[in-house]
């Protein structure tokens, strides 16, 4: 049964996947929705992998005691861990209201933060570093979200981006193509409160931009020295840029 255009499926009356259009209120409702088990589920979809990633970011950022780090899409904050046990301050900030909410259970010390990519709640020039890991796909102005993380970053500051990005050797990126698009939903049924998502999460993968696309808007943005690096293959790809002294 539809209740709307098939892109906005709604189950008991909430919106539980987004469009492509990635409209603010339908992407926040669906990661409210799996907020309980959002981490337990990243670890099964992606063989683990994601642990690797996340130790990658944080030797990236390099966050060192009293630095100031904004880490945006932050969720549950698992990902900001790594930058508070250096001794920085990390911010983790969301549009989710769920899933700060199950991450203020958990780590009731951090200073969960609400706030929207496109529109942050910071003054100009206050963080030492900017990350965002597999979140930047889901803001509906990409452009207006790399300004934004510019405009809070000091002068000298550096950003770190994670994001799903395009494997670079044509044979592996069949293989993982047909993975997210036929395997990824029937693994996300089985462990996922609201395997829906993971349905967008696939085809905001495939038209994600790739490498060399989201470096040139970075650069659009104001980022200097912009560059990347390819995880497991180009999966995973960690995007860096800083602003200028």
């Amino acid at each position: 049964m539809s209740c709307g255009p098939p892109e906005r499926c709604c189950k008991n009356g909430e919106v539980t996947r987004a469009s492509l259009n990635k409209q603010p209120h339908e992407v926040a409702s669906m990661f409210d929705r799996v907020a309980e088990r959002y981490d337990l589920t990243n670890d099964v979809l992606s063989l683990g992998q994601d642990r690797r990633w996340r130790k990658e970011v944080a030797k990236a950022v390099d966050a060192r005691p009293a630095q100031k780090v904004l880490d945006l899409a932050a969720g549950t904050a698992t990902s900001s861990l790594p930058f508070a046990a250096t001794g920085a301050y990390v911010v983790p900030c969301d549009f989710s209201l769920g899933m700060l909410q199950v991450g203020k259970r958990k780590h009731t010390w951090l200073p969960f933060t609400a706030g929207d990519a496109t529109r942050l709640p910071f003054k100009d020039d206050t963080f030492d570093a900017v990350t965002i890991s597999f979140g930047l796909r889901n803001v509906q102005d990409t452009d207006a979200a790399l300004r934004e993380m510019y405009r809070v970053t000091r002068p000298g500051g550096r950003v770190v981006i994670c994001e799903f990005s395009h494997p670079t050797w044509a044979p592996f990126r069949t293989v993982y193509t047909e993975y997210l698009m036929r395997a990824l939903p029937p693994v996300a049924r089985a462990v996922s409160s609201n395997p829906d998502a993971y349905v967008y999460l696939a085809e905001s993968i495939r038209a994600w931009p790739d490498q060399p696309a989201l470096a040139e808007l970075l650069r659009k943005a104001g980022w200097s020295q912009v560059a990347w690096r390819n995880l497991t293959g180009g999966v995973v790809t960690l995007h860096r840029g800083f602003k200028q002294a």
